[in-house]
């Protein structure tokens, strides 16, 4: 029979292991009375040790705090929090409830089917530092190529041919495959604990239960899920081994030189709205946690899933800068994107507060300064500030996606703000003294159609989803080719694919940081679901069949990642000067049309070309090749005029009309022109 004793413990929130017992602390302002319980086992009904805090001894200022000892790292724990159930003033207290710390490291699986409530495990944390053999590859920021990828979704299906299919694991056996695409680092779509999967219908087209595969929807944000491990695994073991397994993966992933990117969801949490679950912070402090309307019984929805976390509150801010310094400096993940971003720029009031806000606070954290820290610059409420975070961060360029999408549509009046784009935007990133590499260039994303779907398809086709076709968004800029959805028809698939690599030239020859979405190598099919956050199916599971497929495609985008990492010039660390630095008569970037020095900006322009003066750089940045390239969107082939540097010839080593579209040595171009056949891109070297 173990023994306990609860004695006066110190201030330091969540737990703390020593060898004679664990120290325990929680933030509750309101809270009249807590009590800590105890569990030997996760799936456990009955605490084997309950102490209820003194606020007397027990408290200081609003945390609650208490040493037990005998207890001991392994075991389970809930708290219990006590108070007035005054919706009118915001509070929701229910002494009846288990309640998870928000501190807690480890939560016992969500897939429990309702046998037990979650309980947070006693973890060391300090076990899991281990950094000398695990050292971040630091990649810098200009140099980076980012990797959009779901831990399941990628290797799921059966045909990944992995052993652990579905799991942090499962990621290891692929590293291989990510290390020859050439990408730099993996950008993780949320690994928080989360809410269970389960939505309340089903797939009208199959009557199959529909699930929240995607995991935006946390309820603790120090916890890894336990949904991505061995499957056979029991659940005591279960509980640690999502912490090991992660924590496995990052250093193997650092030891290929591949870094992490967390994708990090501080807007909301999944207890939901009013009608919603009890799991923490509502039964903590409801008032305090969540920004609540008016008469307090409700929630304001800034970020369109039920409630808006509370980020501009002093304790909510150091709830979340400790769990970014924990995921930073413990589990030693390189980066973080934070999803719906500027949310936690606004006030209580729902004001952007930017420079005055949390998103300040975070880059200038001492512990984060090396970190990438990657928004989402809007949210679910109307707000878009994209261009207006503060130094430090660098932002998703949803104007670059659009414009990108656009051109290669064919859609008019796109070209001067291409040429803006390919920039890297110094329209929005110029100003605040950041750079090019703070504008994070994408054209398809984890919410949206993939790139394959974007050239197959005209329409959302979401009815599987179960909400009639009304979720999704109804602008994706999208073009079929001439067929809505799949077909057989050979110069329809030829045009597709001359489409994709349009716009991959685009994504790799731009200003800033390109980042690919999971399978667009392979040409990922949706089958035209741009909202696919509810398919755990074999629709939205990554089809290893397709990269043999596919091939081509796959070592295009090779070739491009490899074209990029080759030229300095295409990944500077400042803006364009607009200067001729070197005096041959370009500037270090000049447009063009079909004739030398005059680009088409009419609004029927839909052709654009530019030259990279690899030369003319100033004294602190490297010399490279001079690049040319010229971007035909039109229907017919166009004859564009060369630029004559002396001493030098141009290779072609693009050319996306032809099936062997990527030459890594180059072919000799003796004209002074090269023709560029319709809706095609060609990109030439100076040798």
């Amino acid at each position: 029979m173990r023994e306990f004793k609860g004695i006066p413990g110190y201030y330091h929130v969540g737990v703390t292991c020593f060898s004679n017992g664990v120290n325990f602390c929680i933030f509750s302002r309101n809270a009249t009375k807590m009590t800590l319980e105890i569990f030997e086992n996760p799936e456990d009904i009955k605490p084997i040790f309950t102490y209820d805090l003194d606020p007397i001894k027990n408290k200081i200022g609003d945390s609650w705090y208490v040493f037990i000892e005998g207890a001991q790292e392994g075991d389970f724990y809930t708290w219990r929090a006590d108070g007035p159930y005054d919706l009118s003033k915001g509070h929701r207290f229910d002494y009846n409830l288990h309640l998870l710390d928000p501190y807690a490291k480890a939560i016992t699986p969500h897939d429990m089917e309702n046998k037990s409530f979650r309980k947070g495990l006693i973890v060391d944390s300090s076990k899991f530092l281990n950094l000398e053999n695990d050292i971040k590859p630091c990649h810098k920021f200009n140099e980076s190529i980012i990797y959009e990828m779901h831990v399941k979704l990628f290797t799921e299906n059966s045909n990944s041919n992995v052993k652990e299919r579905g799991n942090y694991l499962g990621i290891l056996e692929k590293i291989p495959y990510l290390k020859e695409l050439g990408i730099t680092a993996v950008e993780l779509l949320p690994i928080f604990a989360s809410e269970p999967d389960e939505l309340d219908r089903e797939n009208p087209l199959t009557g199959e239960k529909l699930r929240d595969v995607w995991g935006y929807n946390p309820i603790g944000f120090f916890a890894p899920s336990s949904k991505y491990i061995t499957k056979s695994c029991c659940i005591k073991d279960a509980t640690w081994k999502h912490l090991t397994d992660f924590r496995k993966l990052v250093q193997e992933l650092h030891r290929n030189d591949i870094e992490v990117i967390l994708d990090v969801v501080f807007n909301h949490t999944g207890e939901g709205n009013e009608k919603g679950p009890v799991i923490s912070f509502k039964g903590l402090d409801n008032s305090i946690y969540y920004v609540l309307q008016n008469n307090k019984e409700f929630y304001c929805n800034y970020s369109g899933t039920g409630n808006t976390f509370n980020s501009s509150h002093t304790v909510v801010k150091e709830l979340i800068l400790e769990s970014l310094r924990y995921w930073y400096g413990v589990m030693n993940v390189d980066g973080f994107r934070f999803d719906l971003a500027a949310i936690l720029g606004r006030d209580y009031d729902g004001r952007w507060i930017g420079d005055l806000s949390l998103l300040k606070d975070i880059a200038d954290d001492p512990i984060l300064s090396g970190a990438k820290l990657i928004a989402e610059g809007w949210d679910a409420a109307g707000g878009y500030f994209l261009g207006e975070f503060p130094c430090g961060w660098a932002e998703w360029n949803g104007k670059f996606r659009d414009t990108v999408r656009r051109f290669i549509k064919g859609d008019m009046g796109q070209v001067k703000d291409l040429s803006i784009r390919i920039l890297g935007s110094p329209d929005l990133f110029e100003k605040y003294g950041r750079n090019p590499y703070n504008s994070i260039n994408f054209i398809t994303a984890h919410d949206g159609f993939t790139m394959w779907d974007l050239v197959s398809y005209n329409e959302k086709h979401n009815l599987a989803n179960g909400e009639n076709n009304r979720d999704g968004t109804n602008e994706n800029y999208s073009w079929n080719c001439g067929i809505e959805g799949e077909t057989n028809d050979g110069e329809i698939i030829k045009l597709r694919k001359r489409q994709m690599k349009n716009m991959i030239v685009i994504l790799m020859i731009s200003q800033g940081v390109p980042m690919v979405l999971m399978g667009d190598e392979m040409a990922k099919t949706q089958l035209g679901n741009n909202n696919a956050y509810c398919q755990d199916n074999e629709t939205n599971w990554l089809d290893w069949s397709r990269l043999e497929e596919f091939k081509d495609i796959f070592n295009f985008y090779k070739n491009m990642i490899l074209f990029r990492k080759k030229h300095k010039s295409l990944k500077k660390e400042k803006f364009f000067q607009g200067e001729d630095f070197n005096k041959n008569g370009y500037e270090d970037i000049s447009w063009h049309g079909v004739e030398i020095g005059k680009p088409d900006w009419n609004y029927e322009s839909k052709s654009l070309a530019f030259l990279i003066d690899g030369m003319d750089v100033d004294k602190e940045e490297e010399i490279d090749e001079s690049i040319y390239v010229a971007l035909n969107s039109y229907h017919e082939e166009l004859k564009f005029q060369l630029p004559y540097i002396p001493g030098k010839k141009w290779y072609k080593i693009v050319d996306t009309f032809e099936e062997e579209s990527y030459i890594d040595e180059g072919i000799l171009i003796l004209e002074k022109y090269v023709y560029v056949r319709e809706r095609s891109s060609v990109v030439l070297v100076s040798k």
